[in-house]
């Protein structure tokens, strides 16, 4: 697995992969009307190379496929985290969040924080985040729950 900085041809790719996730990995914990409201269509690459190519973009590669990214805004919060179903639970997900961590340290950031689905949190709970709460949001008028999580850095990491 390799883990590197994200390039313009890999947006397709990652807009997929979060359309499937969500309407996969995801189904376990939210109904299928709301992860119909989550990912209603595929995302357009474009818009999302807009966005990605602004913010510490990372992606996990396998045999040349995109199995993971994360997208990490300056200001610490982890927007997005997002892993192939077939690599759950193989360690991908935690190098990439340790990645990510690298470069939170190289910003000196003094924290990451995120909105993490319930399917994401014990993810993040087992990386050192903790839950500072429970929030509702609304997408394409319906309800889903999410956790508001951060984890800190001591100051001794500057």
């Amino acid at each position: 697995m390799l883990i590197r900085d994200y390039s313009r041809s890999d947006a397709a790719a990652i807009t997929r992969l979060f359309y499937e996730t969500v309407r996969f990995v995801n189904l376990q914990d939210y109904s299928e009307q709301q992860v119909h409201a989550w990912a209603p269509t595929l995302p357009d690459p474009e818009t999302w190379h807009s966005r990605m190519s602004q913010r510490c973009t990372l992606v996990a590669e396998e045999a040349g496929q995109i199995i993971a990214f994360a997208e990490l805004e300056r200001d610490g919060h982890l927007d997005m985290f997002y892993c192939r179903n077939d690599v759950l639970r193989r360690g991908v997900g935690r190098s990439l969040y340790e990645a990510v961590e690298l470069q939170a340290v190289g910003l000196q950031l003094q924290r990451i924080f995120t909105e993490a689905s319930i399917t994401a949190r014990p993810f993040f709970e087992h990386c050192g985040f903790f839950a500072v709460c429970r929030q509702t949001v609304m997408r394409g008028g319906i309800e889903l729950s999410n956790f508001k999580m951060e984890k800190p850095f001591p100051l001794s990491l500057f």
